[in-house]
């Protein structure tokens, strides 16, 4: 099921129960609808986004086994939250040390793969609606894009290629490109349709939260 509304108790009890969440991910077969969860509880509770970034620095220092499964759980989760959330600024120098650290110690491993992966991220991140679908957490666990189709009127659909950081307005830009509309006078902008509902995207809108929304 897509992330809803939850009901919370106190923050600090809150912040047990993610501690406990990150726990157990380290032997979790399936841990996607983990780390949506994790995510979806930062998303509304801001304050926890330092807790859980700092944590997870916590556990990608000095594992038991660098590089192991339990490991890279980690750094896939450290990998969604720098493309869903920006930490404080004194947190955000703290993981870039992190990073900096790893890719040293762990030259052409996964993790430095990821920390590069995410130090890039980091530097583009500006906040979502919405937490990643689960299909967006399984790319990014694999850091790759995700594939979106738009169906265009009077043409094929397309398939375009984005991340968790690309906008309406840069799709629908590719889009009127390979349809050779660039020298149009018309305006062009992507909607989103449901059942109940056909609405234009905000042109700054991330299609990252869109898809989301569609899950």
């Amino acid at each position: 099921a897509a992330p809803g509304p939850r009901s919370y108790t106190t923050l600090r009890d809150e912040a047990v129960k993610l501690f406990n969440s990150l726990q157990q991910l380290e032997s979790e077969r399936d841990p996607v609808p983990l780390m949506q969860g994790v995510l979806q509880t930062c998303l509304d509770l801001p304050p926890l986004v330092d807790e859980i970034y700092c944590q997870l620095v916590k556990q990608t220092t000095e594992p038991p086994a660098p590089g192991g499964q339990g490991d890279l759980h980690y750094w896939q989760l450290l990998t969604c939250m720098s493309c869903t959330f920006l930490p404080s600024p004194p947190v955000l120098r703290f993981l870039r040390f992190h990073l900096d650290r790893t890719e040293i110690r762990f030259p052409a491993s996964e993790m430095a793969k990821y920390s590069c992966f995410i130090r890039e991220a980091l530097g583009k991140t500006k906040g979502r609606e919405c937490v990643p679908s689960l299909e967006e957490i399984l790319v990014l666990m694999q850091r790759q894009e995700m594939i979106c189709t738009v169906h265009c009127p009077g043409a094929p659909s397309c398939s375009v290629a984005i991340s968790s950081h690309t906008t309406a307005e840069e799709v629908a830009q590719e889009l009127v490109s390979r349809l050779g509309l660039s020298q149009s006078p018309n305006l062009f902008a992507l909607y989103e349709q449901s059942r109940r509902r056909e609405q234009p995207v905000g042109s700054a809108t991330l299609l990252a939260d869109v898809l989301t929304r569609f899950e």
